[in-house]
């Protein structure tokens, strides 16, 4: 199949390109080359395959839409986004135009020009808002929400706080309602936590990932790990490691179902809070650590753990990688670096 990826050279994007090219399939990938470690992955697709790369801005469609039409795919997987909370809140009209205004724009190209194209779309958990609403039971080193044992349904309300949480749930919106009234072929993906090989995180993005920076650089450098925090460390994700997600994305390339919205996470089994992350850290390398509190940031989860039941009745889909194996894989890869 031909398969445009945008966002291709990003942590998710390039661990599927590199999966779909394994599998024959012809890749087009657009990406600005704007975030951390995008080169990096772009340079390690070029020396494994062979596929078309448009180093553009998704904003700017005008300036590469000619080629989409030309490439005809059969399927667009839509990752290219702003992806951090604390950036949208700093620049929200980059945010809105990033996550909103190019998926519009793209939509638009759909219906009018490739209304076969199936479109799928990496949306996130923070469309349903900081959840404050619900009703919080705190343990000793996490919170729970009661009532929902089994984790946040995609039938629960959107309350999208934060400019990240609108312009994403905007898109998401969009999505859904162009499969209703146009018929484009689309599913959105609302991720929770993903961590994984090729991910280089920020200290906004990429929690994990960052948190075991910090550590092996403590470790290496024989110096005291104090690991920064906003909060006091008892908010809870459910977290999911890279090949399981390119292992949905895979399947859902294969799949008739439009116009339908899934969580997607670890699940309850998965699910960790920062106090329970550190402590599997300090297990794993022997380092002991300190915790400095700051602020609870705006628009915060306490808890976000994605009922994945919808995901795996109507896709066969579930988790297979444990976070303690998955955490494994990730001291490997940020060991390396």
């Amino acid at each position: 199949m031909n398969i445009l990826i945008t966002g291709g050279c990003g942590f998710l994007g390039s661990n599927i390109a590199h999966k779909l090219l394994n599998d024959k399939h012809n890749i087009l990938i657009i990406d600005n080359l704007q975030r951390l470690g995008s080169e990096k992955n772009l340079d390690w697709l070029n020396a494994e395959h062979d596929f078309k790369f448009i180093h553009k801005d998704i904003v700017n469609i005008e300036s590469y839409k000619d080629e989409i039409i030309r490439f005809n795919p059969d399927i667009i997987l839509h990752l290219a986004g702003q992806v951090a909370m604390t950036t949208s809140l700093e620049d929200p009209h980059r945010d809105f135009m990033v996550n909103a205004y190019s998926t519009l724009q793209i939509l638009e190209l759909l219906r009018k020009d490739l209304p076969q194209t199936r479109f799928i779309y990496s949306s996130t958990n923070k469309v349903y808002g900081d959840l404050e609403h619900l009703d919080y039971i705190e343990h000793a080193t996490r919170y729970s929400i009661k009532g929902y044992e089994d984790g946040i349904p995609e039938d629960i309300r959107l309350e999208m706080s934060s400019p990240y949480g609108c312009s994403k749930g905007s898109a998401d919106q969009y999505i859904l309602d162009y499969a209703k009234n146009f018929g484009i072929r689309s599913v959105v993906f609302r991720h929770s936590s993903i961590f994984g090989r090729r991910q280089f995180s920020t200290f906004d993005q990429g929690w994990i990932g960052w948190f075991v920076m910090k550590a092996i650089e403590a470790k290496n450098n024989n110096s005291k790990l104090e690991f920064d925090i906003s909060g006091d460390g008892k908010q809870v994700r459910d977290v999911l490691f890279s090949d399981d997600l390119v292992n949905l994305y895979t399947k859902a390339i294969h799949s008739e179902k439009y116009g339908v919205a899934y969580n997607i996470g670890g699940g309850v089994l998965n699910s960790l809070s920062l106090l329970e992350l550190f402590d599997l850290i300090k297990e794993k390398l022997d380092i002991s650590y300190n915790v400095n509190n700051g602020p609870w940031r705006s628009s915060d989860q306490k808890v976000f753990i994605a009922d994945i039941n919808k995901v795996r009745n109507e896709l066969n889909w579930s988790p297979k990688v444990s976070t303690n194996e998955g955490l494994d894989e990730m001291l490997s890869w940020v060991a390396k670096l």
